[in-house]
């Protein structure tokens, strides 16, 4: 099928390049080639029993799969650890190249520092938030663990074509502002069913500056406003974060300039504060003054939206020299091996653990309610992760407020929900970030 030609978004323009169409539109179904399949610790077992079910031997090529133990590891119980196990056994007899065991760290971290998604290629992922890689321009969604067998056995899926919606981004960033803060804030605005599966497409000068870090989270919780995928076009701050991770060559996509969108969205940043979420949905997002003052009995800071460096390192400088409030628990966790070396390496471990935090080996663990940090009836958490549905991080009658690194840390010490910017004595602001972050 194809058409006369008419201006395409990006990621029309990547779901044509793997279908063999010079020209594809919204609503259309294709066939497309997969460059990546992914399932976790939790995915891959229901993966593997319907690839085994539809009659599968091999998986269509091993350097295109990526199986990675992060969700309930180190094992938390007898179920989980014979999970890691079946995964494990898949990947050693199907000679997997990118498997990562325990202790490696979220698949949605790791596959980006290893220089497995690049600009233009298109990936699947059984998980939600492999919308992720859309920060490197890449078109990648979640799928069911039967759409992912598929793809491992053939490379292939179908899609329908989503339709595309802009978000501009103007003006400069206030103080203690984050990329997590303009997704909330642009979450906030659409509602969570209000892009479902469309393309969310972030754009505007105030994007141009901001660090992959920041990209990453916001690509993350575009599933969170019911997107299909969330993407970014790639610019010398994807080249500079993808030249030490990787040799392949890729050539950017970026939309045409006449590229229909079903909405526009305009924000500008200098009207946007530091947000929280409040229960029970990352839409319920309001600004931070609206929230100051909710007692907290634990912090979470990690996760695959907010546990990369520059995330504990801001946190790190607003925790240096003070403590965890005695009434909260804080628990610490390096999205990846490498970012939590680095973290000790260069004292920011060190700092959450002298300030009375926990720190943990990577893994997603209390992001999901799975262990190190669920919670008990009646306790509410600021998490950095990205959702807070009822019971998300635990008992169903737990708070989960969704916040930055930098209120995390904050709200840590304070005992409550804390503008950072609020602390006596306190740093100035430190939500600068190396664009390889």
């Amino acid at each position: 099928m194809t058409h006369d030609r008419r201006p395409m978004t990006a990621t029309e323009k990547i779901i044509a390049a793997h279908s063999g169409q010079d020209v594809v539109k919204p609503g259309e179904i294709h066939t497309v080639k997969v460059d990546l399949a992914m399932a976790n610790d939790i995915t891959a077992p229901m993966v593997i029993s319907a690839f085994r079910e539809m009659g599968a031997e091999t998986v269509f090529d091993r350097e295109g799969v990526a199986l990675v133990l992060s969700h309930f590891v180190p094992a938390k119980d007898i179920e989980s650890a014979e999970q890691a196990r079946l995964t494990r056994e898949f990947a050693r007899k199907q000679q997997i190249a990118h498997f990562f065991p325990p202790g490696e760290g979220i698949e949605h971290v790791l596959l980006p520092e290893n220089g497995l998604v690049m600009p233009g290629d298109l990936v699947l992922g059984a998980d939600s938030h492999t919308c992720t890689y859309g920060a490197l321009g890449a078109m990648a969604t979640g799928v069911g663990s039967t759409d992912l067998a598929y793809a491992l056995a053939t490379g292939q899926t179908w899609l329908r074509v989503p339709e595309s919606v802009l978000l501009e981004f103007e003006g400069e960033l206030n103080p203690w502002v984050t990329g997590k803060d303009l997704i909330l804030h642009a979450i906030g605005s659409m509602t969570a069913g209000g892009a479902t599966y469309r393309a969310l497409e972030f754009t505007g000068p105030a994007i141009e500056k901001l660090s992959m870090a920041d990209r990453f989270t916001m690509a993350n919780m575009a599933v969170e406003a019911g997107a299909k995928n969330g993407i970014f076009t790639p610019d010398d701050t994807t080249e500079k974060y993808l030249r030490d991770r990787t040799e392949r060559k890729f050539t950017p996509l970026d939309s045409d300039r006449e590229a229909v969108y079903a909405r526009r969205y305009h924000f500008d940043c200098g009207g946007i504060e530091p947000q929280v979420a409040m229960p029970h949905s990352p839409d319920n997002a309001v600004p931070i003054e609206q929230a100051c003052g909710k007692r907290i009995d634990t912090v979470f800071l990690g996760s695959c939206t907010n546990g990369r460096y520059s995330d504990l390192q801001a946190a790190a400088a607003i925790i240096s020299g003070r403590r965890v409030h005695p009434d909260v628990d804080m628990m610490v966790i390096p999205a990846s091996r490498d970012i939590y070396a680095r973290a000790l390496s260069e004292g920011v471990l060190a700092i959450f653990t002298e300030a009375g935090a926990t720190v943990s080996a990577p893994t997603c663990g209390p992001c999901l309610g799975g262990h190190m940090g669920v919670l008990a009836e009646g306790q509410r958490c600021l998490s950095t992760s990205n959702r807070n549905f009822p019971g998300r991080m635990g008992h169903t009658g737990s708070e989960v407020y969704l916040a930055s690194p930098v209120v995390a840390a904050a709200s840590a010490v304070t005992g409550e929900i804390t503008h950072p910017g609020h602390l006596s004595g306190g740093p100035e602001n430190t939500t600068e970030r190396s664009t390889l972050s």
